[in-house]
């Protein structure tokens, strides 16, 4: 009995004094993180400013050696990509090496959180940024705009009643005027004949009966201005909507071909950014593991 007892309290002690071999929990250190982030952010300013003022000293209008917008464009390009990739390593290292973390996923994730928050950092920033002066900017020209109105919404009653003039007879002046054109194309000034041909164009743009009864209107003028046949003046009616169309039809193929350009490089800048952006999450998880390894190894 004391044997079994003896034997008992000895198995108890084992158990008590074993070392413990249960892997400790994960955890994600939000101060490191948030120091990871403000070291990317400070060192992408720092880069930013000095590729500016790389890019300043290049430009030399009295020379006229300044590099191209497409050459220059490219530079900025890489130079952003590469400042981005050490901003971004400088951040996850740094988010890895003070969390204290020594696997290398713990500390993979410490350098991806970097990145994910810097990008919506910079997001927010530039939205903020954007949207704030574009609201300025249409808040301006709206006080602008309804001050003018109020101006001249207050002045125009009383310099009309300065002037002694009646907003009834102005009305009636202006139908008078519109209505002053004679009937008969022979009997119109030039001025009129303009103007008539001018009423008639919408009409004709729209087709249709209305738009018939409109060339043969816009037809019966040119022929009496011009005192030619009304066959002459058909046909010169009908080359003039030819070349309109002729001239419609070259802009509508204008500006889909500027679409599609503007669409095309539309895609090319988001698959750019996109990998841009995935290069960044590269180079920040590399930095984070990078710190790890170099804390197991100086253990």
């Amino acid at each position: 009995m004391a044997v079994n007892t003896v034997s008992r309290a000895a198995s108890i002690d084992a158990v008590a004094t074993a070392p413990a071999t249960a892997p400790a929990g994960r955890f994600v250190s939000w101060g490191a993180i948030f120091a990871g982030v403000i070291i990317a952010v400070a060192v992408q300013i720092v880069l930013a400013l000095l590729g500016t003022g790389i890019g300043l000293s290049m430009v030399d209008p009295v020379e006229g050696s300044t590099p191209g917008a497409a050459g220059f464009g490219i530079g900025a390009g890489l130079y952003w990509l590469v400042s981005t990739v050490v901003a971004l390593g400088a951040g996850g290292y740094a988010a890895a090496r003070v969390s204290g973390v020594t696997d290398r996923f713990d500390a993979l994730v410490h350098g991806l959180v970097v990145w994910g928050v810097t990008l919506i950092l910079t997001l927010y920033l530039l939205t903020s940024a954007v949207g704030g002066i574009i609201g300025g900017a249409f808040r301006t020209v709206g006080s602008v705009a309804s001050a003018a109105g109020s101006t001249v919404g207050a002045a125009a009653p009383r310099a009309a009643d300065v002037a002694g003039i009646d907003a009834t007879d102005v009305r009636q002046e202006a139908a008078r005027y519109l209505s002053d054109a004679p009937s008969d194309p022979r009997q119109m000034t030039p001025e009129q004949a303009q103007a008539e041909i001018a009423r008639q164009l919408p009409a004709l743009a729209r087709g249709g009966s209305e738009g018939a009864q409109a060339e043969s209107r816009i037809v019966d003028i040119v022929a009496a201005r011009s005192n030619i046949g009304r066959p002459e003046a058909q046909a010169r009616v009908t080359r003039a909507k030819a070349d309109f169309e002729r001239s419609k039809n070259e802009a509508v193929a204008t500006a889909k071909r500027a679409a599609d350009t503007a669409a095309g490089a539309a895609a090319g800048t988001s698959f750019t950014l996109v990998v841009a952006l995935l290069v960044g999450a590269v180079a920040a998880g590399f930095g984070a593991s990078a710190a790890a390894r170099r804390r197991v190894a100086i253990r």
